[in-house]
């Protein structure tokens, strides 16, 4: 099934899981998998190794069984500026082959210690490219706060225009921790004439160290509340995990209620917080 069908009758709720970087681990991620699956979501993205084949297969791998083994649909990442054409060929055939008819194409994040292949400057140019090659249902990243490499939200908004209008059948955001940063955003695609469906993606922060890496790599805001709760749990993790599963929920919640298309959910590679935030909202995803 092509996720965007999905959107035809319900809110969407979707996880995130990423390959495991130590060859040793993989048993690991198909507990996570199983445990995820015990909550019926309508998708599981698989991210994509930065560097090294074997973490590329891993992903493969990963997104075939949760297809055809455990029955949820899967989606692919697949961020293109350490590829080549032939290199996105093989792969895309490799999807193809395990019946994964999802991708989610991503330009990716440069890499300072790899030379990147510039055969697809921009997301839009993998796009296209997917197009070409099959028939496949392309998702597309999107940032409410603007990309961090980029110079306003307006020009980031025509670079998405463009990536839609190559074939991009719909979005799913960056992580995001003040609700209306997605609201502005959302207003700002529709006067740009987006109109594919636009996924929340919620990162529940539970540790200090992880928000301040988001910080360092996306260039997140994050608003006084939230800076509030950091600091009068940093230094409790039992707490500081009970109130980043709280945050998580309460965003989750006010975007239900304004009718967010669906949310999509980065677990981190942990289940037991993904059952705690779906236990607190599942309900309101059928209203």
């Amino acid at each position: 099934m092509k996720t965007l069908d999905l959107f035809d009758s319900k809110k969407v709720l979707s996880f995130e899981i990423f390959p495991p970087r130590q060859p040793g681990s993989v048993n690991m991620i198909y507990d996570t998998v199983e445990q995820l699956t015990e909550l019926d979501p309508d998708f599981i993205s698989v991210t994509f190794g930065a560097v090294g084949q074997g973490t590329r297969s891993k992903t493969v791998e990963i997104a075939s069984k949760i297809k055809n083994h455990y029955g949820i649909e899967s989606v692919a990442h697949l961020p293109s500026i350490n590829l080549s054409k032939t290199e996105a060929l093989n792969l895309i055939r490799e999807f193809e082959e395990q019946g994964i008819k999802n991708i989610l194409a991503l330009r990716g994040d440069i890499n300072p210690n790899i030379a990147p292949k510039n055969e697809f400057n921009y997301a839009s140019d993998l796009v296209s490219f997917i197009k070409e090659h099959g028939d496949f249902n392309i998702i597309g990243a999107c940032y409410p706060e603007g990309h961090i490499e980029s110079d306003s939200i307006v020009k980031d908004i025509l670079y998405l225009k463009r990536k839609v209008d190559a074939g991009t059948d719909h979005l799913i955001t960056q992580l995001f921790f003040d609700n209306d940063y997605f609201y502005s955003f959302q207003e700002h695609a529709a006067i740009a004439g987006i109109n594919v469906p636009i996924q929340a993606g919620i990162m529940p922060v539970v540790n200090k160290r992880q928000i301040e890496r988001m910080v360092s790599l996306c260039g997140v805001k994050l608003p006084k509340k939230f800076l509030a709760m950091m600091q009068r749990y940093e230094d409790n993790p039992e707490a500081m995990k009970e109130a980043g599963i709280a945050y998580a929920v309460d965003q989750i919640v006010d975007l239900i209620t304004q009718g967010v298309d669906g949310i999509h959910l980065y677990t981190m590679n942990k289940p037991d917080i993904a059952h705690r935030i779906y236990h607190a909202i599942n309900k309101l995803l059928v209203i």
